[in-house]
């Protein structure tokens, strides 16, 4: 099994445009959140959300490609242009030949589909733009990126609502250990923030209307986010053999179905998720100092991740320090678990662990070291990346430091 490292990394989330700048809000504990911006938000009961500001697509974007592109393609497309370039890897004719693409994504081309559906129901139109089908499928970041350096090995996307991006990344992971690529580029994107998309996740009655703030007592729900966050994924000597500048090597993986509800989370499944990449990692419970949560800002979510945490930590769970980034760029569905990679990488390579801001008052069923409101400094050898989506799908990243 080959050893694989994380050599590049690229984003664009209501944080900030690059990885830069999102690390920088991160740090502070600054929140992307605010009031929504896009047609009919007057009618909707849920108006706030991260939007991600100031973007232009025609900087970066030909006609053609903007023709093309829905605006989830265009945020993974930067994202990737970021990683690669950051990773300073070079895709000869050989190396393209054994790299590929993973992408998770919940929705696709929503804002394609919600622009359409307007255009037929709405407005009476019989004709819709014949691209269509290219700009919303799921696939189609990920087949963009593969044609941008010409990646001819594995490219696929995938869809498990909130665990898509970690599923993706650690379908990427197992790529690279196998020997069936030697370089994966890895991540999600997500692009919701739209009428249909904000209208149909208003009947679940799980959006909070002023802000996330995940393990707070009077925490009263999630807030939707967009953006993208791509990784490059390399074998270790590959890596090596090219003096490239290692972030954080990916130590282990695990995914786990709770077989039991399409919405409630389970406090089983996520815990075999985390126990599992534990155990593909060959590490204790000892060894990890940080969590990304999962940390919804839902109570059911909250708790049920916390008791699952007691669960497999044990007596460590008091020592762990446990926090979710969703408090500051939103939850970005598919797209969410790749942003929090960021600070995971940022925790093990610089050793600040991003807040839990927006955190006012304990919880009983939360009594863990949740970092509430500031940045921490603090050394860490490994931790876990938690996402457990609608459906009862859970998946878990391990890494540690290279």
């Amino acid at each position: 099994m080959k050893r694989v490292v994380i050599t590049g990394q690229g984003t664009i989330n209501a944080l900030g445009h690059d990885v830069a700048t999102t690390l920088d809000a991160m740090r502070a504990g600054r929140s992307g959140i605010g009031a929504l911006e896009f047609r009919d938000v007057e009618r909707l009961s849920i108006r706030i959300g991260a939007q991600v500001r100031d973007y232009h697509p025609e900087d970066h974007f030909n006609r053609q490609q903007l023709g093309l592109y829905d605006r989830f393609t265009q945020f993974a497309v930067i994202a990737a242009r970021q990683a690669v370039a950051s990773a300073g890897v070079e895709f000869d004719e050989e190396l393209a030949g054994e790299a590929g693409v993973v992408i998770g994504t919940a929705g696709g081309g929503l804002l394609t589909q919600d622009e359409n559906y307007r255009a037929v129901y709405e407005s009476g139109k019989n004709r819709v733009h014949p691209l269509v089908v290219p700009r919303l499928m799921n696939n189609a970041a990920a087949s963009h990126i593969s044609m941008s350096w010409g990646l001819q090995g594995p490219c696929y996307s995938v869809a498990t609502a909130c665990a898509s991006s970690n599923h993706a990344m650690g379908q990427a992971f197992q790529l690279v250990r196998s020997g069936a690529s030697r370089v994966m580029l890895a991540g999600g994107a997500e692009s919701m923030l739209c009428f249909g998309g904000i209208k149909a996740w208003e009947g679940l009655r799980v959006m909070s209307k002023d802000a996330c703030r995940p393990f707070s007592a009077d925490r009263n729900g999630m807030v939707q986010g967009e953006g993208a966050a791509v990784f490059v994924f390399e074998e270790y000597e590959h890596a090596r053999a090219r003096g490239a500048d290692i972030l954080a090597e990916i130590l282990g993986f695990s995914m786990t179905s709770d077989a039991s509800d399409i919405v409630m989370p389970s406090r089983k499944g996520a815990g075999a998720a985390m126990a599992g990449a534990l155990r593909d990692a060959r590490l204790a419970p000892e060894d990890i100092g940080y969590v990304n949560a999962h940390g919804t800002g839902t109570a059911a979510n909250d708790r049920t991740e916390c008791a699952a945490v007691m669960d497999v930590f044990g007596d460590h769970a008091g020592k762990l320090m446990i926090s979710s980034t969703k408090s500051m760029h939103g939850h970005l569905i598919g797209g969410t678990g790749a942003v929090e990679l960021l600070a995971c990488i940022m925790a093990l390579r610089e050793g600040v662990i991003a807040p839990t801001v927006g955190y006012r008052e304990p919880d009983p069923d939360c009594p863990l070291d949740v970092v509430p409101n500031q940045a921490r400094e603090a050394r860490v050898n490994a931790v876990l990346s938690n996402a457990f989506a609608f459906g009862g799908l859970n998946a878990v990243l391990a890494l540690g430091r290279c």
